[in-house]
């Protein structure tokens, strides 16, 4: 037996395509059965037919299965996701040097592996899912950031200190940055202790890496 290794790109054109991973499905867990049975030469074969059809992009109008058999579904699943993509190539190439090694063992391992990386592998619709709660997420903490600077701001110009060094504390629980945080905290303490008239001067001290305004002073902190 000899067969070359799968390539990322050969792997993801085969599980883009319905047609193609049906084929992919039929051919793997047909290598799955003949491994649960024992028997290395059809299995050893199997791969072969396997990375055969891939490189000539067969197709099948349905896929087999067996009690331990990989879905075109869990495949659909794994190429949308970079992760488990990567990992199933990996299992796949080391089941090929093992059976092409004739270590019925390690191949019958190296089985379960790639079953259970796609079995594992996360459904689309669950990352679309994270995908938007992180980004809604972002959004809501962009706008109280948004709102709470210019509430800040307003509150320096204005010299109410109590109601700015309540602002910029809440402003350094939103920091991407823990020297942002410790900076605009320090502000707060600065302000529940300085009189009105050196309010601006605190003011002016946030904007001073940048030379738009005092808004976008702050804003910087937040990264």
């Amino acid at each position: 037996m000899s067969t070359s290794s799968i390539s990322s790109s050969l792997l993801s054109s085969i599980l883009g395509s319905s047609s193609t991973e049906k084929q992919f499905a039929t051919d793997l867990n047909q290598l799955a059965k003949d491994l649960k049975s024992g028997n290395l030469s059809s299995a050893q074969q199997d791969y072969v037919t396997l990375t055969s059809d891939m490189q000539n992009s067969s197709t099948a109008t349905s896929a087999t299965t067996s009690d331990s058999g990989v879905t075109t579904a869990e495949l659909t699943n794994v190429a949308g996701d970079s992760s488990s993509s990567s990992s199933f190539l990996g299992e796949l190439n080391q089941l090929g040097t093992d059976l092409n090694n004739g270590n019925l063992t390690s191949s019958l391992e190296d089985m379960l592996s790639l079953s259970s990386t796609a079995s594992g592998a996360p459904t689309a619709s669950s990352s679309t899912a994270s995908t938007s709660s992180s980004t809604i997420a972002s959004n809501a903490s962009a706008s109280k950031s948004a709102a709470l600077i210019k509430a800040i701001v307003n509150a320096m110009t204005e010299g109410n200190n109590s109601a700015a060094s309540y602002g910029l504390s809440q402003l350094a629980t939103l920091s991407g940055s823990s020297s942002g945080a410790s900076y605009l905290q320090s502000m707060a303490s600065s302000l529940s202790s300085t009189s009105s008239s050196t309010t601006s001067e605190l003011l002016g001290s946030a904007d001073s890496s940048s030379s738009s305004s005092s808004s976008s002073g702050l804003l910087s902190l937040l990264a």
